[in-house]
């Protein structure tokens, strides 16, 4: 992959902003974001839902210094109401989030455990064609013995709102097997406007959440609501698995590493030197040293004796193979 010429169109970026463990993975996404993108012609926001009938416990950032750390980095807070999900549902965020973000304004939202490594103006993002990430297991639909198939399971949904199912499948991907079917993971996704993609994915995400088509009866939906109605949001904007390049995020420009024992494990020599730079000023270190997995890993060495269990060029096939290994020597922290 060579590198893009930059983008001229100037885009907002927005991550979410909540207490305890998505507070101290914010200050790690702002710096660095700062670090890699210092002439950012955009906004950037961290969204922060209020307290409310939907969220019993005030799920705001408390401290005074890490908001004030956030904003020295460039950051916007940005409240925003919950009216669907809440506390019963806290992946709604996502959703809910976009209803505050500058109508019209092309946005990438990311999710707060990701770590920015290189310059975004260099993604070659196409704003009128939606796209998110293609880092994803086979997590959802979960067949049961004698229950409906991935086809049955998903042309539900696409049948639900009128949309075209035979055009998103992946005709070199067998039948019933689950790479056919558009499916995403939420850790990123963008379009070139919030309120367009927000209110159609609240719809979708609503009218599956409160009345599921029949196919899906025996299928969970918590927490895998969102990346049910993302595809078909992707795909009713125009979007799709082809939409970006691969190799930029979750690649060379971005890391949703998700949990720090499995940055450690598996991802790039590029995103621990990042994490490691960006997390050694005195200041900074001031506030993660509050949060264990980062305090061990990070400024203990447990992430160094993480690494060296495994080999980057031959992981494990599956996620749960990794974390497996990582529990059994005591090398698991959430």
């Amino acid at each position: 992959m060579t590198k893009a010429e930059p983008k001229i169109q100037p885009f907002n970026i927005v991550i979410i902003g909540q207490s305890n463990r998505l507070q101290y993975e914010a200050l790690l996404f702002a710096a660095s974001f700062v670090a890699t993108n210092p002439d950012f012609l955009g906004r950037f926001f961290v969204a922060m839902p209020q307290p409310g009938p939907l969220w019993p416990d005030d799920p705001s950032i408390k401290s005074a210094y890490v908001i004030e750390l956030i904003k020295e980095f460039g950051a916007e807070i940005l409240p925003f109401e919950s009216r669907h999900f809440g506390q019963s549902y806290p992946y709604g965020n996502k959703i809910e989030a976009l209803a505050a973000l500058p109508e019209g304004e092309p946005f990438v939202f990311f999710d707060t455990d990701t770590l920015i490594l290189d310059d975004l103006t260099e993604v070659p993002f196409d704003f009128d064609r939606p796209a998110a990430s293609m880092r994803v297991e086979g997590t959802w639909p979960k067949l049961e013995l004698y229950g409906p198939g991935y086809s049955e399971i998903w042309k539900s949904l696409y049948d639900r709102f009128g949309l075209d199912f035979e055009s998103s499948l992946d005709l070199s991907q067998p039948d019933e097997y689950w790479r056919r079917y558009l499916y995403f993971n939420a850790g990123f996704f963008y379009y070139k406007c919030p309120k367009i993609f927000g209110d159609l994915f609240a719809e979708y995400a609503m009218s599956i959440k409160t009345d599921p088509p029949e196919p899906l009866i025996c299928q969970s939906l918590n927490p895998w609501l969102d990346q049910v109605a993302l595809p078909l949001v992707i795909h009713k904007l125009g979007g799709g698995r082809d939409a970006l390049p691969d190799g930029y995020l979750d690649g060379n420009y971005s890391c949703h590493y998700r949990l720090l024992p499995m940055l450690y494990a598996r991802e790039s020599d590029k995103a621990v030197t990042l994490l490691e730079d960006i997390s050694a000023p005195n200041r900074i270190k001031k506030v993660l040293k509050q949060y264990e997995p980062i305090k061990r890993f990070v400024y203990q060495g447990k992430g160094e004796r993480a690494r060296n269990m495994f080999d980057r060029e031959d992981l494990p096939r599956r996620e749960q193979m990794i974390r497996q290994r990582l529990k059994k020597n005591g090398l698991w922290l959430r």
